[in-house]
């Protein structure tokens, strides 16, 4: 599980991440939205020890993430917004690559390469240069990797991003049957109608701080539009309505 207490951090003048408290539970899928500059990706990186917070505590799996990173990263899975790959390895490579840091044996990576493989689409290009895959095919590969040591807890930056119908479907189902198994799935995500689907709660986060938090019915509550939809829920939220009323008012 992820549990953030007091979580603050600044860059300069600019407040990225002001007093977030949030528990995800295990089994749960989480959607953190919010418009550019909200906050999501900074709080992602500090979720992963990427950043140090200013202030206040994130623990994984019962981990510390400052004071105990190794064993809260053994536990965690996570991909980033513009994530890195070793682009001259084949595919299989490439998963064996991952499986050795986190010091698995040599037979039970390629049992775990080969069930992934099957699982997201990947058999057929298991020899091919990461170089030569497509987008959507890589992003297929980075979800390999995340899967490979089974952890407790998934972290996703943007997880639909340039891909196809049949890719999305395909995510979407991966990451329900992951919460099922009971991980802990943490996302971010611009895309409303996909947090909207899928996540059993979601975070509004503007300015650097959590605004409201809870599945979509709370959340229309919140924003007092008891039918609306996320992107209208949101936009209340986070004042978002006003500015387009605003903007659309003008002449072009």
């Amino acid at each position: 599980m992820i549990e953030i207490e007091g979580l603050s951090k600044a860059f300069g003048p600019v407040k990225a991440v002001q007093e977030l408290h949030l528990t995800v539970s295990p089994g749960e899928i989480f959607c953190l939205v919010g418009p550019n500059g909200a906050g999501k990706t900074t709080t992602v990186k500090l979720l992963c020890g990427l950043l140090k917070p200013d202030e206040g505590r994130i623990r994984i799996c019962g981990y510390d993430i400052q004071k105990e990173p190794v064993a809260a990263r053994r536990c965690m899975g996570y991909i980033p917004d513009q994530p890195f790959v070793y682009e001259r390895l084949t595919a299989t490579e490439f998963l064996h690559f991952v499986g050795a840091l986190y010091r698995m044996e040599r037979r039970e990576v390629e049992k775990r390469r080969r069930h992934l493989f099957r699982l997201l689409g990947l058999e057929e290009y298991a020899s091919h240069l990461v170089a030569d895959l497509s987008h959507g095919f890589r992003q297929r590969l980075l979800y390999a990797t995340i899967l490979m040591h089974d952890p407790q807890v998934m972290v996703v930056d943007e997880p639909l991003v340039g891909l196809d119908p049949y890719s999305i479907r395909l995510i979407k189902d991966l990451l329900r049957r992951k919460a099922s198994e009971g991980t802990t799935v943490f996302l971010t995500t611009h895309i409303l109608p996909v947090a909207e689907e899928i996540a059993h709660r979601i975070g509004v986060l503007h300015e650097g701080r959590l605004h409201a938090v809870g599945p979509l019915e709370e959340l229309r509550r919140r924003a007092g539009m008891p039918a609306g939809s996320l992107e209208d829920v949101f936009l209340k939220l986070t004042g978002g309505r006003r500015d387009l009323e605003g903007r659309l008012g003008e002449e072009l």
